[in-house]
């Protein structure tokens, strides 16, 4: 079902009109009972199909929504990673929604108990920009398997983009199924604020506030994926070509425009000059031209856009170095290196979301972890290094939503590995298992036996009540 630019000419209040879609939807799934394996697999059967049969219209959308996208970036990122949702959860989902056993203690035996995983009904999914397709179907692949219906918000910075996923959404799903809802600022406010089952939001950390703030007064769960400043750490002994081509790889992939983009580069002292060098002739290799090249993506939009030459005028006049590896074009700007920058810069302070690229000299590994422990946590983290001790050192004493070692970016695209933030970067976590589990209630189911001695606790209480008590309580 598509319910499409709902605060245009609606008939009745918005508040009126998505209430009564999620009370449609909460009453077809009381009615229908638990989605067994059969319509699980078949729901997710039909992402599936959606997305490879409109591939190469998905690749034009987000192409025009964004003023240039890299085909090739598009089906890695959104349909490559969409399909592999799918296929992953298709393949885990008869295991994951079976009772689990769990231990008895010796006081309750022979009773058994087991954990039942349940829909919880109702999911709300709210959606970015920036991978306006993934970032819409990855959660709703989870809510799905886990055997519930949803709602979903996608983003009104993709307009073509937005509207494709409606219209594909409501061939493939009846309308008590899955619905998109479009809108702008007024009806994303409207749909956190409903009571759903559970509330995914994918977005900055500042609007992830205003979303649990007002998912708070329904006491919906929520599961917030946003962003942060994720470093890249690289270690005294890392193989620092490696190093540079996967940064550079990583943060000019969607033109750095990724929630877990390296946002800065620690390196030692003295590696400064030759990261310099060869992180801007990486991105010459990478994009000889940015003008007409298909495989350079564009900044989505021009508030986008002006914001990044913000933050780049700011620690100019602040007094940082600013390199770039080539001309920009449009809104298409080329790796921006930042040097000698300062906390007062935004390019320290903010998240951001762009191919600009502060690089921080330290002295040594511990100033470095220093570094990333006062700020706040960062949703990933990459370590670059050869030596497993400085590696493990890295890992063991930073705290982040996720990690890599010796590469960045990829572990997003990793279904087997839970996906999600800590502190400030989000919290709860998807994909996978994770995923089901995260639009799950694990219902805990206690079965007594027929032969059991509870009869010695029934009141009044006698001697042998008493003198089970006493036995009980003098269990180690």
């Amino acid at each position: 079902m598509s319910m499409a630019h709902m605060a245009d000419g609606q008939s009745q209040p918005l508040d009126e009109t998505l209430n009564e879609l999620l009370r449609a939807m909460q009453t077809a799934h009381l009615r229908d009972g638990f989605a067994d394996l059969a319509l699980r697999c078949d729901r997710l059967g039909r992402i599936g199909a959606m997305v490879r049969e409109n591939q190469n219209t998905i690749i034009a959308a987000i192409d025009a929504d964004f003023g240039g996208r890299s085909r090739e970036e598009t089906l890695l990122a959104e349909v490559f990673t969409t399909l592999s949702s799918v296929r992953h959860a298709k393949g885990g989902v008869a295991k994951w929604m079976r009772p689990r056993r769990r231990a008895m203690d010796l006081a309750f035996k022979p009773a058994r108990a087991t954990l039942l995983p349940q829909p919880l009904g109702v999911a709300g999914i709210i959606s970015p920009w920036n991978y306006p397709l993934l970032m819409a179907l990855s959660p709703l692949v989870g809510a799905l398997a886990a055997g519930n219906r949803a709602m979903v918000k996608p983003s009104e910075f993709t307009p073509r983009t937005s509207e494709l996923l409606a219209e594909m959404i409501a061939k493939k799903f009846t309308a008590d199924e899955v619905a998109v809802v479009q809108g702008g600022v007024e009806v994303g406010a409207a749909f956190a604020a409903l009571p759903f089952d559970h509330l995914f939001f994918t977005g900055s950390t500042n609007v992830g506030r205003k979303v649990m703030a007002a998912a708070a007064a329904n006491l919906t769960p929520v599961t917030l994926e946003l962003g942060g400043k994720s470093p890249a750490i690289i270690a005294p002994d890392a193989n620092l070509d490696v190093a540079v081509t996967s940064i550079v790889r990583g943060k000019l992939f969607n033109a750095g425009q990724t929630c877990v983009a390296p946002d800065y580069v620690l390196l030692p002292q003295a590696q400064l000059d030759a990261f310099v060098e060869k992180a801007l002739a990486v991105a010459v290799r990478f994009y000889p031209d940015l003008a007409d090249n298909p495989d350079y993506s564009s900044i989505v939009n021009q508030a986008q856009f002006d914001r990044l030459q913000g933050m780049i005028r700011d620690a100019e006049t602040q007094g940082a170095r600013v390199l770039t590896a080539s001309v920009g074009v449009g809104r298409k700007l080329p790796l921006t290196l930042v040097l000698d920058s300062t906390d007062a810069m935004a390019v320290r302070r903010e998240e951001i979301f762009g191919p600009v690229l502060p690089v921080i000299p330290y002295g040594d590994l511990d100033a470095a972890i220093g570094h990333v422990n006062g700020g706040e946590r960062p949703l990933a983290l990459y370590a670059y290094g050869r030596d497993r001790a400085n590696i493990d050192r890295v890992l063991r004493s930073t705290i982040s939503g996720g990690a890599v070692v010796n590469d960045c970016l990829i572990h997003a695209g990793v279904e087997a590995l839970p996906f999600g933030g800590v502190g400030t970067s989000g919290m709860g976590q998807y994909h996978g298992q994770e995923g089901f589990e995260t639009f799950s209630k694990l219902k805990p189911v206690m079965y007594q036996s027929r032969l059991n001695g509870m009869w010695v606790l029934n009141p009044p209480y006698g001697a042998k009540a008493k003198a089970l008590i006493k036995l009980l309580l003098k269990r180690p």
